[in-house]
């Protein structure tokens, strides 16, 4: 049966400690599994994620157990992260696995939240192995000048049948004076080693012009 350590309310030290040390290591494993399951990205967030317990548990202890009040609390903090730059859908997840260790450990059921971060952790490392989740880690931005001469409907067909998975078309803009057109694609790569060989055909076709392969950009919020 799973007890809280904390009683009526009260908290010791002890107690405390113990939550918050346990909060601290599931998260540094948390951080580790998302370095597993998505290792193309990087920057500071596995960091963010490693502590993102611990805070949740002292939020739930500063409200001395209001789960309502905490949720509340919290919803605030994720405001001001989603405002500032959308997460990807990896990202989103890896957050509320993040969040509910932290509930658990904040509410003092240390037992249930090392359960959910095995079980949930276990269950985002099989699915990462699956096709389910084949080409999250390979999604590319590419983007391609062409002469504004060329109908670029259809151009690259033939090489996107060849060399990804998926490709969808995301924007055409006009640059230069409207002389040349830029093209930006959202797709995924059959295998990383032919990337090289990739850009050279369409250099090939867009007549030597510049071609920009590179991981998926997040678009900054401006509200």
């Amino acid at each position: 049966m799973l007890t809280s350590i904390f009683h009526a309310g009260s908290f010791s030290a002890p107690d405390v400690g113990l939550a918050m040390a346990t909060a601290l290591v599931l998260g540094l494993a948390a951080a580790a599994l998302y370095r597993t399951v998505a290792p193309a990205d990087g920057g500071a967030y596995p960091m963010v994620l490693a502590v993102m317990p611990m805070l949740v548990t002292a939020v739930i202890m500063i409200v001395n157990g209001n789960l309502g009040v905490s949720v509340a609390v919290l919803g605030a903090f994720g405001l001001v992260r989603f405002r500032s730059a959308p997460g990807t859908a990896v990202e989103i997840g890896f957050l509320f696995y993040a969040m509910a260790i932290g509930l658990a450990a904040g509410m003092g059921f240390l037992t249930l939240a090392a359960a959910i971060a095995v079980a949930v952790g276990l269950v985002l490392l099989l699915i990462s192995r699956t096709p389910l989740a084949q080409g999250t880690a390979r999604e590319r931005q590419l983007r391609v000048t062409i002469p504004e001469d060329l109908n670029y409907n259809g151009l690259f067909d033939d090489l996107f049948q060849a060399y990804t998975r998926s490709c969808r078309l995301e924007r055409v803009k006009t640059t230069d004076m409207g002389t040349m057109f830029e093209l930006r694609y959202r797709l995924v790569m059959r295998s990383d080693e032919k990337e090289k060989e990739f850009i050279d055909a369409i250099r090939c076709r867009n007549g030597n012009l510049t071609v920009i392969l590179g991981l998926v950009q997040q678009e900054k919020n401006v509200l």
